[in-house]
């Protein structure tokens, strides 16, 4: 019945073919409010425009065909023939591979909505998303912005202001310095004042840029000049906040949603915890070891903040929460966040549909009350990374590619196929993983078994790391924070010995031979002892020849010259490089 119950709230289509009688009284209850708002588009929003690209836009593509809505797509020369192009029903190409001069660049994309006659414009998340000079130019030219008003990404994007309106609004806030002296003896001395440990942030931007954590006064300086030019490079803006830094912090963050009549409601919170070089690894929903208290306190405190900016469409309110299940206002993000889909799991609605319904003028579809909260979900990045050598992204070819089957509790959010490219100019994401069960450990045991489903040959990806962190003791127990990767690296990162020379010669043997057998194994089947095929061995009729293989040893390359003898009979030389 757990199956059942799930696709009663996940997909809409398929549920009104779902009998009746197999609905239990709480996916009756689904159904009726399915009915009650229908499926049909927002007023006003016939086509939109998607002004990003990947798996986010494939996302959209989706729900706003299921609405019935129409979608345009934009891409870069190097996403010409991606995936979210192939799905739109209309693409544009707006310029080179550079983020500046496609995907951020706003008057391009203002021109194609205008051209194609998009009434709205869905940002997705990155690039323009969180931009107030992008809302207001859509504003100005009469496009709905699918996000919330200028004036609310303008107040929760400078995190000095947002700490302020959040103090006066009743959120707890962390002690800190927020104040417009930015000299560094202003910064110095309150950082004395709040005591060390402290945490420097920059106070425009995000994803870890420009943020540093001080231990003692003599480091201060050191690490305060760092921490400036890293933000002046991202965001060109180096001025900074000083707060006080709570050890082994959880990252737990409330979905909200408000409209534009003045309602707010929240759907729960997500544990985003575990990190790697302060981005986000692997989220949850709900968060574990929460009570329903602390669970109702935070909603609140999320929607009051959403409140004290009249917030309008999907926001998540970010906060940072002790071991004691205190928890104090971090940031909020002002647009969908990547992790979205396990809060859709856990309460069996579709956010982008409502973000599409609430820019129409449409009224938030359910109330607080009728917002369930049932099982637990899980969402792990697959990313092209080299976890061994500090996750380093990747690029390049997806030379194959398999993964888990899908169904009404298995998710996998991605923009590339079997062929395609992870470009270099991106983020190296490859898929969400999106799991859904009863129970966190059942859920948990079902992400496993999911990611031991992934075959991904061309490129390094993150997937033996995530099979071993979500394999933790203490991440099974629910015991995580953000510094879990670092607290446990000898277990999820563990040191590779170097493969022995002569096992590496073995191996080399092995896929000889294994050549040899395949291409018998050929000749037998097509009965052909002429065809291209037949000479794949390397086997030439009275002459030798010679090619190159070459291995992967621990981080160096093994070049093997292989001698195919007219006996039949092989020669191998290996040049290793030195140890």
């Amino acid at each position: 019945m757990a199956a059942a119950a799930l696709l009663a709230v996940v997909d809409r289509n398929q549920l009104r073919r779902v009998p009746v009688l197999l609905l239990q009284p709480r996916e009756w209850a689904w159904k009726q409010r399915t009915m009650k708002y229908g499926t049909t588009p927002g007023r006003g929003i016939a086509k939109v425009l998607i002004a990003n690209r990947g798996e986010i836009a494939c996302r959209v593509i989706r729900t706003a065909k299921r609405m019935g809505i129409q979608s345009v797509a934009v891409y870069s020369e190097a996403d010409r023939n991606s995936m979210h192009v192939d799905m739109a029903d209309e693409a544009y190409s707006i310029g080179p591979a550079p983020s500046q001069q496609s995907y951020l660049a706003m008057e391009k994309i203002i021109q194609v909505a205008k051209s194609s006659a998009a009434q709205a414009i869905h940002p997705g998340y990155g690039f323009l998303s969180e931009n107030m000079e992008f809302a207001e130019l859509c504003k100005q030219e009469g496009i709905i912005f699918i996000g919330p008003p200028s004036s609310a990404i303008r107040d929760m994007g400078i995190k000095s202001t947002s700490k302020s309106i959040m103090a006066a609004a009743g959120v707890p806030v962390v002690e800190g310095y927020h104040g417009e002296d930015q000299s560094d003896q202003c910064l110095k001395e309150h950082a004395g004042k709040i005591g060390y440990p402290v945490m420097i942030k920059a106070v425009r931007g995000g994803g870890g840029k420009g943020m540093r954590i001080i231990r003692s006064e003599k480091e201060f300086q050191e690490q305060l000049e760092s921490a400036r030019r890293e933000a002046k490079k991202s965001f060109n803006d180096d001025a900074m906040l000083v707060e006080k830094f709570v050890d082994t912090p959880r990252h737990v963050e409330v979905q909200v949603f408000g409209d534009h009549h003045g309602n707010a409601v929240y759907l729960f919170e997500r544990d985003c915890s575990v990190q790697r070089r302060h981005q986000k690894i692997i989220e949850e929903a709900p968060a574990p070891g929460i009570n329903p208290d602390v669970r109702r306190r935070l909603g609140e405190a999320a929607v009051r903040a959403a409140q004290a900016v009249k917030y309008v469409g999907a926001g998540t309110v970010e906060f940072i929460m002790d071991s004691k299940h205190n928890f104090y206002f971090m940031e909020m993000n002002t647009r969908l966040q990547v992790e979205h889909p396990v809060t859709e799991m856990i309460t069996g609605t579709d956010l982008v549909e409502w973000q599409f319904r609430i820019a129409a003028g449409e009224k938030i579809p359910l109330s607080q009350e009728e917002i369930p909260l049932q099982g637990h979900a899980f969402e792990a990045r697959i990313y092209a990374e080299d976890p061994d050598n500090n996750f380093m992204p990747g690029a390049g070819p997806l030379v194959h590619l398999s993964t888990p089957q899908e169904d009404v509790s298995t998710r996998i959010e991605t923009g590339v196929r079997q062929g395609d490219e992870v470009s270099m100019h991106y983020d190296p994401m490859i898929a969400k993983l999106v799991v859904w069960a009863a129970d966190r450990p059942s859920a948990l045991s079902k992400l496993r078994y999911s990611l031991h489903q992934y075959n991904i040959v061309g490129l390094r990806t993150n997937v033996d790391f995530l099979l071993r962190l979500s394999g933790h003791p203490e991440f099974e127990a629910g015991n995580v924070h953000t510094d879990f990767i670092p607290q446990h690296h000898e277990e999820l990162l563990p040191t590779h010995s170097v493969i022995a020379k002569e096992a590496v010669c073995q191996a080399a043997l092995g896929l000889i031979l294994k050549e040899k057998d395949m291409t018998s194994a050929f000749k037998l089947h097509t009965q052909d002892q002429f065809s291209p095929f037949s000479f794949s061995s390397g086997r030439r009729l009275n002459i030798s020849y010679t090619r190159n293989m070459t291995l992967r040893r621990g981080k160096s390359d093994v070049v093997i010259a292989v001698t195919y003898n007219h006996d039949g009979s092989y020669d191998m030389q290996t040049f290793f490089p030195p140890d």
